[in-house]
């Protein structure tokens, strides 16, 4: 049954229950039933079907395939799953194992693979939380650097996080405004992937400002639900999420090489943000819109508006949330080349800290590394890309984290981090090492006090789990110190009484 409420949003009720499936705002309904014609009823419907739960599992941690997962047809690494799993209380998803990813936004990887053919340096512009720069850590051809961006503070370290967390050494996180890139960066990156702030359409069920329970225990339920669902979408949002997209690529075009490839990418259905935007590029910045090669079984929309090459994910159509992708070619140019101030003279006279010998076994091919300090911290950067590496730490960026950080020196000790433990550039037998079953390796994620074995060896340990490095604890024979950053843990107290994990227990 329909109920239609006198605040501009439709509910949806599933029959023989009072469980409310989405309320979608009136402005939406009329705009996207111009937009779609008869159409419309099938998205509709979709929006009110389960949201398909997809992950993409982590090659380079050589991650086995999910028994029972569905490939997603567009992502080598994608799979459904039939259900959601306790991803919280998995300690495979914090090792990097794998990332919980919407299906639609993993048709990234047919843009890289049809126009990125050689090692490349790419700009994921708006990556928080991580999802495409962990695919794009996947995808790029060995040799790459990929440098990941997000603007909001906060958010940067989650993106942080998840980088360390996938394991690729050759990434540099950063947290600057488009503007401030342009301007330090030009002409130096031959990919960039602006997944742009937006109205965010496409994942109206997925959003629970939509969605809802009505019981007798919550009367008030309409009320809560209409000031909710008129709190986030509106048409003056959309607009200016159009606006706001247009002004972060005129921010950051002067970072893309002439000739390089910019994909523009957004979570929504109206033309505003999609086609008009693309179109606009096209037009004042002189962009060629890319074909990309797709297949009819996978049901991808074209443009709902201009003649253009886009690539649009209807739910009604294909097993995922609302997406949209274009790839556009910048015209080709003479590059600009980038001034590096040089050291000032307190900085050229301070003496380097020497490198812990100890430190040098920690990688499995150490002679393809640079090691550093930053401050009291050591960093492995890829010889590859040390001039890089030196041109963004010169640069006025605030670099979050680059390359490896080793460790740090605390006095005589040196303390080796969170991010060698999930590097897949660490030594296997450079520490020794506990398996842990699942009951300890929560205790560890939620920085917990361990008991070793006994007879394990004192000093730092790395702990596994079902093979996969977790951290580190420093063994003190009658107690293992926890090393587990404290921003990471696993927060809540709470269990549930039924785990369901990715490989079971």
């Amino acid at each position: 049954m329909l109920a239609y409420c006198s605040f501009s949003a439709k509910v949806v009720l599933l029959p023989q229950t009072n469980r409310i499936i989405m309320a979608l705002p009136i402005d939406f309904i009329t705009r996207t039933r111009a937009l779609l014609g008869e159409e419309f009823d099938r998205l509709e419907a979709a929006l009110s079907a389960d949201v398909p739960v997809s992950i993409r599992i982590n090659p380079m941690k050589r991650t086995p395939a999910p028994k029972a997962g569905a490939p997603v047809a567009w992502c080598e690494s994608g799979f459904y799953l039939p259900e959601r799993l306790s991803f919280t209380f998995d300690p495979l998803f914090h090792a990097g194992a794998y990332y919980v990813q919407e299906a639609s936004s993993m048709f990234l990887e047919q843009a890289i693979k049809a126009y990125v053919k050689e090692p490349v340096r790419c700009l994921d512009l708006c990556a928080a939380p991580g999802g495409k720069s962990t695919h794009l850590a996947s995808l790029l051809p060995e040799g790459s650097l990929l440098v990941s961006n997000e603007v909001i503070r906060s958010r940067s370290y989650v993106l942080a996080e998840n980088i360390a967390k996938w394991g690729r050494p050759d990434t540099i996180v950063i947290n600057n405004d488009p503007e401030e890139i342009g301007e330090a960066l030009p002409h130096l990156f031959d990919v960039i992937v602006t997944d742009v702030p937006c109205s965010g359409e496409g994942m109206f069920r997925k959003d629970e400002a939509v969605i809802g329970t009505w019981t007798p225990e919550r009367p008030d339920f309409f009320a809560e639900l209409q000031r909710e669902s008129t709190g986030e979408w509106s048409v003056d949002n959309v607009r200016l999420c159009a606006s706001r997209g247009r002004r972060i690529i005129h921010d950051i075009w002067n970072a893309l090489k002439p000739g390089g490839i910019l994909i523009y990418s957004t979570c929504t259905y109206n033309t505003e943000e999609d086609e008009e935007n693309i179109h606009y590029i096209i037009e004042e910045l002189g962009a060629e819109a890319l074909p990309i090669p797709t297949q009819e079984e996978w049901q991808i929309t074209g443009a709902l508006r201009f003649e253009h090459p886009v690539y649009r994910f209807f739910p009604h159509k294909t097993r995922g949330e609302g997406f949209f992708l274009a790839a556009l070619r910048k015209a080709e140019g003479e590059i600009e080349e980038i001034r590096v101030k040089s050291k000032g003279k307190k900085e050229r006279g301070k003496a380097a800290l020497s490198i812990p010998q100890e430190a040098r076994l920690f990688l499995s091919d150490e002679t393809s590394f640079s090691l550093e300090w930053n401050g009291s911290f050591l960093r492995a950067y890829p010889k590859a890309h040390s001039d890089l590496f030196s041109l963004i730490n010169a640069k006025p960026l605030r670099v979050l984290s680059a390359g490896i950080c080793l460790g740090e020196a605390k006095g005589k000790d040196f303390i080796p981090s969170q991010e060698l433990a999930l590097s897949t550039a660490l030594t296997p037998n450079a520490f020794p090492s506990v398996e842990l079953e699942w009951e300890d390796a929560i205790k560890f994620l939620k920085k917990e006090a361990l008991v070793l074995p006994s007879g394990t060896d004192k000093g730092y340990v790395l702990v596994r789990y079902q093979g996969l490095p977790l951290g580190f604890v420093k063994n003190l024979g009658n107690r293992a110190n926890n090393l587990y950053p404290q921003e990471w843990r696993i927060r809540t107290g709470y269990i549930p009484e039924e785990i369901k994990l990715f490989l079971g227990r």
